[in-house]
């Protein structure tokens, strides 16, 4: 695992882009697997930035995001369809026609669930997965459980996820209880992570996940088996890892 130690949060950011934008410079027309959430924000805008410098083009550029809301339209303003469009696809050279989301409105979700899995199969698998991480160490919506979860699936979000997303709503009764979720085989089969964290509150999380067991009740914990993980976090969030003598 590679670890990337940063001042703050700016900087972490633009070596989040730097490893993003060199994926896309080596191979064009990458697949990259996408997250949302507030920590990827200032990496976009990064990528946006360089895109419209010319620096580099998204235009054969593929993405598969990791989840989306059950129930939610790509239109309605917590959808993270809505927040990749605002916060990236709408201000970079990409065709949206191959940019996918999950379908939260699908009416049979576990067809929807194996058709996305087959789609990142026919794309011949992610070659970048960008991913944060939730306080309770779930990727994408891979909440603690007692097994790894495999393919694309819906989950029951958990109170502590519910609480977390509840800010972005009029009020916490408005946040969905479920979500599509990209399971664990897509991510460990990608061919490199790269995943970002920022803040003192995700310093124990960052420390179970990649010093603690493998365990599905820390999801993230399964990075410990790829073979080739970024890790791009600012000081207060990697002190966890300093204290173990990994940085």
């Amino acid at each position: 695992m590679r670890i990337i130690v940063c001042p703050d949060y700016n900087a972490m950011s633009r070596q989040a882009a730097n490893v993003i934008a060199a994926q896309v410079i080596m191979k064009p027309d990458c697949v990259l697997g996408l997250a949302t959430g507030s920590t990827p924000v200032g990496a976009y805008q990064q990528l946006a930035k360089w895109q419209q410098q010319g620096d580099v083009t998204f235009k054969d550029v593929r993405t598969v995001n990791l989840d989306e809301y059950r129930g939610l339209p790509g239109t309605h303003d917590q959808s993270y369809r809505y927040f990749m469009n605002t916060n990236l696809f709408d201000h970079i050279d990409i065709d949206k026609a191959n940019t996918y989301v999950p379908n939260g409105m699908a009416e049979d979700v576990d067809a929807e669930c194996a058709a996305y899995d087959e789609r990142i199969q026919e794309f011949g698998g992610i070659d970048l997965q960008l991913l944060g991480i939730g306080h309770d160490g779930h990727i994408g919506f891979n909440e603690p459980a007692d097994h790894f979860s495999c393919g694309t699936n819906c989950v029951e979000l958990t109170d502590m996820t519910i609480d977390a997303n509840a800010r972005f709503f009029a009020n916490r009764d408005d946040v969905p209880r479920q979500a599509l979720t990209m399971g664990m085989q897509a991510i460990m089969q990608a061919k490199a992570v790269l995943m970002v964290v920022s803040g003192a509150d995700k310093a124990e999380i960052i420390r179970k996940s990649f010093c603690g067991p493998i365990t599905p009740e820390v999801p993230a914990s399964i990075l410990q088996l790829h073979p080739n993980v970024t890790l791009v976090g600012d000081e207060a969030a990697l002190a966890g890892l300093k204290e173990e003598g990994l940085v």
